[in-house]
């Protein structure tokens, strides 16, 4: 929640009204987001603010003892989970396979799939037991979940990964009212999509300039599906910049 499209969610859903517990590497990042958070709350909620409505949990989501010590202390000072975003993710390596590094390749594999599991893990246990029982779990997954870039073998196989994982977690969690999806999204213009602009690497060995969209607009979509009852799921939707190499990748 530290910056890019974590940070746009989290002051989404704080302008809607929510308590939100911010999780990152980042303490420094964490605590800046949760001061807008904190402003928007008060300055532009379209519902009652409320009070705590941060939560500043410093975590890496690669270890699963600080996700779950994250989670208690989400339960501890509000009682429930109602909402998960499981955001956390790298690029990785680039370059052909046999240019990857393994250990690059593990460390993408553990932020963006592993870390998305452990924290959906501790979300599905508490949403599973909780009363009233239920909750969102939604997965940032990517377009890339779909269909790759050239020399990006770690992130796109993260990527569909994740989607299986939503897929189980949305099957699993239909008994306990806890309902799963992903959000696949192209191009929202981050610090980490900043290069886009300059020339992004085509199928044909080309580069071109891309076009980006404001990331805040993620944040309106999270807003409107937690908005939504329990009994209403949103398996997959996709969201991207118009006219970006998407339909037309390769």
């Amino acid at each position: 929640a530290g910056s890019g499209i974590g940070r746009e969610v989290a002051l989404g859903l704080a302008r809607a009204g929510h308590r939100v517990a911010l999780l990152g590497r980042t303490p420094g990042s964490l605590e800046e987001t949760a001061a807008l958070a904190d402003r928007a709350s008060v300055e532009e909620a379209t519902a009652a603010p409320a009070d705590g409505a941060t939560l500043v949990l410093p975590t890496d989501v690669t270890s699963e003892e600080a996700v779950a010590a994250a989670f208690a202390s989400v339960v501890d000072r509000w009682g429930r989970v109602d909402l998960l975003v499981n955001n956390a993710g790298t690029f990785g390596p680039a370059g052909e396979p046999d240019a990857v590094d393994p250990a690059a390749w593990r460390e993408a594999i553990e932020v963006n799939l592993t870390g998305s599991f452990l924290c959906a893990r501790e979300a599905f246990r508490v949403m599973r037991d909780q009363r009233p029982q239920g909750g969102r779990i939604l997965n940032n997954g990517s377009i890339s979940a779909h269909t790759p870039r050239p020399g990006s073998a770690a992130y796109t196989a993260s990527k569909h990964a994740l989607t299986g994982l939503t897929k189980s977690l949305a099957l699993d969690g239909r008994r306990h009212r806890i309902a799963c999806g992903q959000l696949d999204i192209g191009n929202a213009a981050t610090p980490l999509t900043a290069t886009l602009t300059d020339g992004a690497l085509q199928a044909d060995g080309s580069r071109r300039s891309e076009p980006t969209f404001d990331a805040a607009r993620v944040a309106d979509v999270v807003v409107a599906v937690a908005a939504l009852p329990l009994e209403v799921s949103v398996p997959f939707l996709t969201m991207t910049a118009t006219g970006m190499p998407y339909l037309g990748r390769g």
